[in-house]
């Protein structure tokens, strides 16, 4: 699904991610988890096509060179970025910017798109399942949210696009309990053998919820451990200083 090999990235002349490797083979969860300054957020920004670092490396996105590949390009081939502080976008409508991505996603997919009554039934499922409040559908989006509702509608986003690859971005940062439960549900609902999630994080809490099938530690803008869940148990015990 998803094998990076050497990869290196840098901003403003400062090296950030300095020989990173990772292989995620379909079905797999895989747990990255690192002290702040470790390259976390490089590589979900890379991984997302975010402009300005400078690269080396290669990074394979289903046997295809995903650095060729444009944001709009990678979210139609199936990867999605759930972000660690969604932003806000006064004047456009919640249900509308979803309808939007989804017709967007199925139409590069060579695949019919949904009218108005057939999105809404959808929709209206999704949120149901992921216990998010309808009324949010028709505000701006993310206008007024709390954290909680924000990281809500990035899973209900996810749930309705669908995609082969989702990385979610320290989306663990700041939830209750019960909203972290939520994420955890949305992404055990979308777990299958054809699909693969990269999940960074600082804390082991989430992966109490959403047991990874590797763990790995990033330090420096390497990988410097991986391991099992027991990995994760082990950092939140010791801290990352104290890592063997």
């Amino acid at each position: 699904m998803l094998e990076i090999k050497g990869l290196k990235a840098s901003i403003n002349n400062k090296e950030i991610l300095k020989g990173f490797d990772l292989n995620i083979k379909s079905g797999q969860i895989h747990a990255i988890m690192g002290p702040n300054g470790s390259g976390k957020s490089t590589l979900s920004n890379i991984l997302s096509g975010k402009k300005g670092y400078e690269i080396e490396g290669e990074i394979k996105y289903q046997n295809e060179n995903l650095l060729d590949f444009e944001i709009e390009e990678r979210a139609q081939k199936g990867i999605f970025l759930a972000f660690q502080y969604p932003i806000e976008i006064p004047g456009v409508n919640t249900n509308n910017f979803l309808k939007l991505a989804l017709n967007s996603v199925r139409k590069s997919r060579g695949e019919k798109e949904l009218d108005a009554i057939e999105f809404l039934k959808l929709v209206k499922e999704k949120a149901s399942k992921l216990k998010f409040d309808e009324k949010f559908l028709n505000r701006h989006l993310n206008v007024g949210f709390s954290g909680g509702e924000k990281k809500k509608n990035e899973i209900l986003q996810m749930s309705i696009l669908d995609p082969k690859l989702a990385i979610l971005d320290e989306t663990d940062s700041g939830l209750d309990i019960d909203a972290l439960k939520v994420v955890a549900d949305g992404v055990n609902t979308l777990r299958s053998k054809d699909k693969s999630f990269l999940i960074i994080t600082h804390y082991q809490r989430l992966l109490n919820y959403i047991k990874p099938d590797f763990v790995h530690v990033l330090k420096n803008g390497k990988i410097v451990k991986s391991g099992g869940f027991e990995l994760a148990l082990e950092l939140e015990k010791k801290g990352y200083e104290n890592l063997n």
